[in-house]
């Protein structure tokens, strides 16, 4: 016996595609979604809420950035991580997993720490950068990096059933940095001894988090990035506190620090379309110079260099390349005595340094990375452009 057709009464044959729902919004703009250029950093908790969002809201060119490698502990705050995910890298598994989910997308993995191995052309790339972090250190690099390059971003943070989102955009101020108070300087200090190398990991990263506070904070950042994309208000310079126990939130206001640090944009910037492995740091500084009009320039480079390492004690020399940061404490020591090396850090190259004839690539920086050239008066920002499809690949 044939089955009865269903019988469909008041519903209209109408035909939807997959984000008509959203174009009912008055001012929903589908296609700047789709066009704009988006940098997570974080795959954790928060991470994999903001993927899965920007992925539903039909985003299409996404650049994940992650360091780390997934735990069994994970799988309970994260959507888009499985059991068999355990042991591969966050950003690799997160871009596989926003690909199931619409095939259309764009995603890019990069397994990197953001702020040694990534040059501040993946910064100058985006449209909005939107974080799920977990430490202070990685916010502080990042809003430096963002104001730098002129680019928004959104932090979030989440602690047991209690979140905060916040936007901080380019030349206008607070930043994060301006938020930071006396206790956040001090546990910052702490990630570094007095020569310049890196303690062992304090509490931070491992924060006790729920997949339900995830959702909240991550939905907040990615609907702000959404209304900075439209042009509309958001919480630029301030925050949105939700506290989950009494299911209470509030706006706070950030006050502006005159004195910080991070306040700093390059006019503009201009893109080589040179790779970092073709040009010498006298290649450099000749074409500044040239383009400066002037002789007398410096090349200074995006983070601190340790160049050296030098014991005090039998005089033994260690040449190293390295971004300030990436040498642990205990690799300070002396392989032949134990005591503690000095470290020499170089910051830039003013033709004095026996460093020309190195290339870009043998400084210890990151591909697509920017070099600033700078008289005492006038200075100019390069972008070494060549390294852009090594760094992001040929479709981002």
């Amino acid at each position: 016996m044939t089955p009865p057709s269903p019988v469909r009464i008041g519903v209209e044959d109408v035909h939807e595609d997959r984000y008509s729902r959203f174009r009912l919004i008055p001012w929903w703009n589908q296609k700047k979604l789709q066009s704009a250029r988006v940098l997570v950093v974080g795959a954790g908790a928060l991470g994999n809420e903001i993927l899965k969002n920007l992925v539903l809201l039909g985003f299409e060119r996404i650049l994940v950035v992650d360091l780390d490698k997934i735990e069994e502990s994970n799988l309970s705050r994260t959507i888009l991580y499985r059991g068999s995910d355990v042991g591969s890298y966050k950003a690799e598994a997160a871009a596989r997993s926003v690909l199931a989910l619409a095939t259309n997308v764009k995603v890019k993995p990069l397994v990197a720490n953001v702020v040694q191995d990534c040059g501040l052309g993946i910064f100058a790339w985006s449209d909005v950068i939107i974080a799920g972090l977990d430490n202070r250190e990685a916010r502080l690099w990042i809003n430096r990096c963002a104001w730098k390059m002129n680019r928004p971003w959104i932090d979030g943070a989440i602690e047991g059933i209690n979140g905060v989102a916040r936007v901080f955009v380019a030349g206008a101020a607070p930043c994060y940095e301006c938020t930071l108070g006396e206790t956040d300087w001090k546990l910052l200090e702490q990630r570094m001894s007095c020569n310049l190398l890196l303690r062992e990991a304090n509490r931070e990263g491992k924060v006790a988090t729920t997949p339900t506070i995830s959702s909240v904070i991550a939905g907040i950042e990615v609907q702000e990035a959404v209304k900075l994309l439209h042009g509309m208000p958001t919480l630029a310079g301030s925050g949105f506190v939700f506290e989950g126990l009494n299911h209470t939130s509030y706006k706070v206001e950030y006050t502006a620090n005159p004195d910080c640090m991070s306040h700093f944009t390059h006019e503009s910037v201009t893109e080589l379309p040179r790779r970092s492995s073709e040009w010498t740091l006298q290649d450099l500084r000749r074409y500044g110079a040239q383009d400066l009009g002037a002789e007398d320039v410096t090349v200074e480079f995006s983070r601190d260099i340790v160049h050296e390492l030098k014991c005090p004690e039998c005089g033994t020399k260690e040449e190293m390349f390295t971004p300030v940061g990436s040498i642990k404490y205990e690799q300070g020591r002396c392989p032949r005595d134990g005591q503690m090396r000095v470290v020499k850090t170089i910051h830039g190259y003013d033709g004095s340094e026996d460093l020309g004839k190195r290339t870009l690539d043998r400084l210890g920086l990151p591909l697509f990375d920017v070099f600033t050239v700078r008289t005492a008066e006038r200075e100019k920002a390069y972008l070494m452009a060549g390294d852009k499809s090594t760094v992001l690949g040929d479709e981002l």
